[in-house]
């Protein structure tokens, strides 16, 4: 079963889908009362774009065993991409409750609670998702945005820094250390930050709109 279980992983990294259900669907039939095999396969149905499937087999994992982190974690995904955020908040929360500690699972939850327009909650959860995974782009960039909707703009700042350093090609990194540095009145620096916004992404219209004002600004 084991080995079955890795080869439709495997697969699944692949883009095989179907070589991938064939695998997850013997390791079901072998092992009925196992969750892994119903979560393995949830997730690559939900991969393959069938996620009302997915939920099913999800839902099949928890019936089995009700502290089943990965299926819950699964289900969130599903909410999220339907952009049903409250549903994959709860979800989340209930995979971190249920002992997953990984920083995905902590980024979703602050992402779900960013798009239901409660930074303040959702800032916890991106810190420990930067934290745990230092070198996540996003992460870090995600969380300097949340900083900044909360008006800590020093520490927002720093995390925008810090995205450039990973990505040095992250055009809304320097966009938003163009707004930062126009706020903090440094013309500039803003105008630099809006400029190089626009070398990496010709078409960044908030870029584009910044880059004018700081040029009225220095015409004065």
């Amino acid at each position: 079963m084991e080995e079955k279980n890795r080869a439709g992983i495997a697969y699944m990294q692949k883009g095989n889908y179907e070589e991938a259900i064939k695998c997850f669907h013997d390791v079901i039939e072998e092992n009925p009362n196992d969750p892994v095999g119903y979560i393995n396969f949830g997730t690559v149905l939900a991969a393959a774009g069938e996620e009302e499937k997915a939920l099913n087999f999800f839902k099949k994992a928890i019936e089995l065993d009700s502290n089943a982190a990965a299926a819950y974690y699964g289900m969130g995904s599903v909410f999220y991409k339907r952009q049903q955020f409250a549903q994959a908040k709860d979800m989340f929360e209930q995979a971190i409750q249920k002992g997953l500690n990984d920083g995905d699972v902590f980024f979703m939850l602050g992402m779900s609670l960013m798009h239901l327009e409660a930074p303040r909650l959702a800032l916890p959860y991106l810190q420990r998702a930067a934290e745990l995974n230092e070198s996540d782009v996003e992460a870090v960039f995600q969380l300097g945005l949340c900083l900044a909707q909360l008006e800590f703009v020093d520490e927002a700042m720093r995390y925008f820094q810090k995205t450039i350093q990973l990505n040095e090609r992250h055009a809304d990194a320097y966009y938003n250390l163009g707004v930062i540095y126009a706020y903090k009145d440094d013309v500039k620096t803003a105008l630099k930050m809006f400029t190089t916004a626009l070398q990496i992404q010709p078409d960044h219209l908030l870029a584009g709109y910044g880059k004018k004002m700081m040029e009225k600004a220095l015409q004065r």
